[in-house]
């Protein structure tokens, strides 16, 4: 499994990189998590945003889905083979708490929004998918995505305040990807984690490696890595950064 990090900030675009958005492959199959503010133009950079073959939405804040609009248009606008040919339907898969941000998944000809649901697991091409219901202001699900071939595992906590079931949800993950919006002295928000409870997680649930992600545009991000290390000093800590590629 190979993770490429799109766009990383929390809230808003700066300094030339975007919000939160992920493309996982496996397998020769291309899996866009989110799709924040800039992703469009990052994901050109590794991969033909006709060549996606899924994408997967944890929420519908606009740092997470900003671009969608825009490789919806791309998927309908652009052909493949010298102009000969449309990219074929590209299945979103979304929760339907929000009916309308869930119905704009769907384009016609273009893409298909496909719901899931926080006790069921899925699987989209060679992953199976769990979900974890996060601690947000609008409905928000974490998703631990196992390769079913090689059995690693990636993470995802998407946006949520800390939660004492992210340890289990995490254990002996491969990777947690982590959101890192707050330093430390923020503990036991609503919205966001701080580094410390991330490093705690990370500690306890035996994670083999962490990439705070959804980091702050303000403050010095050495100190926020310090900061989880601090909590989980066995475990490989690193920030994300636009074009970051984990294998894992």
């Amino acid at each position: 499994m190979k993770l490429t990090i799109l766009g990383f900030w929390g809230g808003y675009p700066t300094n030339n990189s975007g919000t939160s958005s992920y493309l996982l492959e496996a397998e020769n199959y291309h899996l866009l998590i989110d799709a924040g503010s800039a992703s469009l133009i990052a994901l050109e950079n590794h991969l033909n945003p006709l060549q996606l073959d899924a994408v997967i939405l944890s929420h519908y804040h606009y740092d997470h889905i900003a671009d969608l609009g825009v490789l919806q248009f791309t998927r309908q606008l652009k052909r493949m083979k010298n102009n000969l040919e449309r990219a074929p339907l590209l299945p979103i898969y979304g929760h339907a708490g929000d009916k309308e941000n869930f119905k704009r998944l769907t384009m016609d000809l273009v893409s298909e929004g496909i719901e899931y649901e926080e006790k069921e697991k899925i699987f989209i091409g060679p992953f199976e998918i769990h979900f974890m219901k996060t601690l947000h202001p609008v409905e928000c699900y974490a998703m631990r995505i196992n390769e079913i071939k090689t059995g690693k595992t990636l993470v995802y906590t998407a946006d949520s305040g800390y939660l004492s079931d992210f340890i289990s949800f995490s254990k002996d993950a491969d990777v947690l990807l982590a959101d890192t919006n707050f330093f430390n002295g923020m503990e036991n928000h609503r919205v966001h984690m701080t580094a410390s409870e991330v490093g705690k997680i990370a500690n306890e649930a035996n994670v083999k490696k962490v990439i705070l992600t959804h980091l702050p545009q303000e403050g010095d991000l050495q100190l926020l890595k310090a900061q989880a290390i601090s909590e989980a000093p066995t475990t490989e800590i690193r920030l994300a950064k636009k074009d970051l590629i984990i294998e894992i």
